[in-house]
């Protein structure tokens, strides 16, 4: 879970959502595995965010994630429509690519995928980027916390060892097709200045956001 600067509340319900909303965004939780086991995940210590529980008991199907979408996409004017859950929305890519081309045929709202960039890592072999923009995916946010691979393999404690440079070669691949937006939590082993110096010089634009307290 990466991209949610917002007040979490605890869920006590064990029914786990795939579809959830937060203000004007529409969000799709695929999947809860993880590439990247990131120390301050808030996956770690919560069950989901406001109202809404991520956990999922297991991985839905792709009917089920667009019948779940069809009782939600038309009720309000949502801005976007975005995979971010307590996973790595590529590591179901064939699902990512499905959703989308459903998304399209019933909507025009724009879809977005928040990703750690290890798309091509976790699918060997596949044209990623090329594919989610045929799928019609519009655009990729991307979180890179750390401003070299020794920060962010402490921070991120990825499951590949290469997984830095790869992420920053995603970047680089994906800006050629997609909008881009790159990420990073402000903790204190993180420079943001760093890594914001480093992606606007790739052409892209950068976001910090702010470290969303587990404890209190």
């Amino acid at each position: 879970m990466r991209n949610h600067d917002h007040v979490i509340l605890k869920v006590s319900r064990v029914h786990s959502d795939i579809v959830y909303w937060l203000d004007n965004g529409l969000y799709l939780n695929i999947t809860n595995r993880c590439s990247n086991d990131c120390y301050f995940c808030f996956r770690n210590y919560w069950k989901g965010i406001a109202h809404f529980n991520l956990r999922l008991t297991r991985e839905p199907s792709i009917s089920q994630v667009t019948k779940d979408l069809s009782g939600h996409i038309h009720r309000r004017l949502w801005r976007e429509v975005v995979f971010c859950g307590f996973g790595e929305p590529t590591a179901r890519l064939d699902c990512v690519l499905q959703v989308t081309r459903w998304i399209k045929r019933h909507s025009n709202l724009r879809v977005r995928v928040d990703t750690n960039g290890h798309g091509y890592l976790l699918n060997p072999g596949r044209e990623v980027v090329r594919e989610l923009k045929e799928a019609g995916v519009d655009g990729v946010s991307v979180s890179l916390n750390g401003q070299n691979e020794e920060t962010y393999n402490k921070v991120s404690r990825p499951s590949f060892p290469n997984a830095y440079e790869e992420v920053l070669k995603f970047i680089m691949k994906a800006k050629e097709l997609l909008n881009v937006e790159v990420t990073a939590v402000r903790i204190p082993e993180i420079e943001i200045s760093g890594i914001e110096k480093m992606v606007l010089s790739f052409g892209v634009k950068f976001r910090s956001r702010e470290y969303i307290l587990c404890f209190y």
